[in-house]
């Protein structure tokens, strides 16, 4: 593709990068075929080819309209069309700095200020999240059917295992997770206590630094990052294994610190080393002696959702599925296992809308062949599809610790 950056625009890393981005795309189309909201919608300016084009004007000096903020805030960052595009175009990050560029010249209502600015207060911070989930739960009869079905119903933990000083591995807990589905990391805790290795998780250690840097606080997500980094580093000095990561929104977020932290001389180093120590669990455990787990699955067939920041953004793809056969799960085949469910980080929230469409879909595919068990990697995605599933939706690490299901 041809470009012409305005020049102020192109003397920035952001705009010499989103060049670079351009310059490998084709406009093939292929992208359009496996982005869901063209799917839904059949708009050109809601796929990607579209959105890039748009992007490439304001890059070139146009000026954005609401219009052009309205087709970007659509996109889930599914990051399918990056799976799909032959010239491997990095449409996310190409999407991270058109929304920064646009959202700097175009200002949005103040609802959606408003809405944005309490995401940013609440979500990433498991202090503020685990009072709030308390209140939700106690009033639960009385909210709203929308806003009920948004309040995950509460699952004992469990007792973890107490360290025995041999192996260890870092895991993230800073997050929401920790307090809308704490089972999960005890899961994980468990399951690695049985193979000998004891998941450390740092207090002083947080959010990702996902849910700001997306809503485009992003000197609030790399702030977030850098945290992390400080809280990680004395266990990585230590001989931590890995950074294991069992929410795969932030695993593809941690995995990309080297990147998004490279232009800070005090961290660039430190976040490149962090991004190559982050996995998600199935990677440390598909390498794993996982006999000493038995065989949980007992025949249980087992719908898989892989969520897109799984399969699109670590390019982690029916990993998990093998696992689970290995353990003896029978993991059912879904069609159109590639399509976003509509969750997508903030996105249900703030596209309420596209997402329930998207959700029904993926419901429908996931519930086809009457599976025993619903089960995905992300937390996001957990909560979205166990609002409109009508039963549990459980993290696949759940599936491997004892009593579940």
């Amino acid at each position: 593709m041809q470009t012409a950056i305005s020049g102020d625009i192109l003397a920035t890393p952001q705009g010499q990068e989103a060049d670079a981005i351009l310059r490998a795309c084709v406009h093939c189309g292929f992208c359009t075929a496996t982005c869901p909201t063209y799917q839904l919608l059949g708009d050109e300016l809601d796929g990607p080819r579209g959105r890039i084009y748009q992007i490439k004007q304001v890059l070139e000096g146009h000026s954005p309209s609401r219009i052009t903020q309205l087709h970007l805030d659509r996109c889930l960052t599914c990051r399918a069309c990056e799976t799909t595009c032959p010239s491997g175009v990095r449409y996310a990050r190409l999407a991270d700095i058109g929304r920064a560029l646009v959202d700097a010249q175009v200002q949005r209502p103040l609802g959606e200020r408003l809405t944005r600015g309490l995401l940013i207060a609440t979500v990433p911070h498991r202090r503020l999240m685990t009072p709030l989930l308390w209140l939700g739960r106690a009033f639960r009869p009385l909210l709203p059917a929308g806003l009920k079905a948004k309040v995950p119903v509460r699952r004992r933990p469990g007792v973890r295992p107490k360290p025995t000083g041999a192996r260890k591995v870092i895991g993230l807990a800073g997050c929401v997770q920790a307090a809308a589905t704490p089972a999960t990391n005890a899961a994980l805790a468990r399951i690695l206590g049985r193979l000998g290795i004891d998941l450390i998780e740092p207090r002083a250690a947080g959010c990702c630094g996902a849910v700001a840097y997306h809503l485009n606080d992003q000197a609030g997500g790399l702030a977030a990052m850098r945290r992390n980094i400080d809280a990680w580093w004395p266990l990585i000095e230590g001989g931590a294994e890995a950074i294991l990561v069992s929410a795969s929104g932030c695993g593809a977020v941690v995995k990309d610190y080297g990147h998004l932290l490279a232009l800070d001389p005090d961290y660039s180093a430190k976040a490149a080393r962090v991004a190559a120590l982050a996995l998600d669990p199935v990677e440390f455990l598909n390498g794993s002696d996982l006999r000493p787990l038995g065989q949980p699955g007992a025949g249980r067939r087992v719908a898989f959702h892989a969520p897109c920041t799984l399969q699109h953004g670590q390019q982690i793809r029916g990993v998990v599925e093998a696992l689970l056969g290995r353990l003896g799960f029978e993991p059912i085949p879904v069609a159109n296992a590639h399509l976003c469910c509509g969750s997508a980080g903030t996105y249900s929230l703030l596209q309420p809308e596209l997402a329930l469409r998207l959700r029904d879909n993926k419901l429908a595919a996931l519930k086809a062949c009457q599976p025993d068990l619903i089960a995905t990697a992300n937390i996001g995605c957990q909560l979205h599809l166990e609002a409109g599933a009508g039963q549990p939706v459980l993290h696949w690490l759940e599936l491997l610790d004892p009593g579940v299901g």
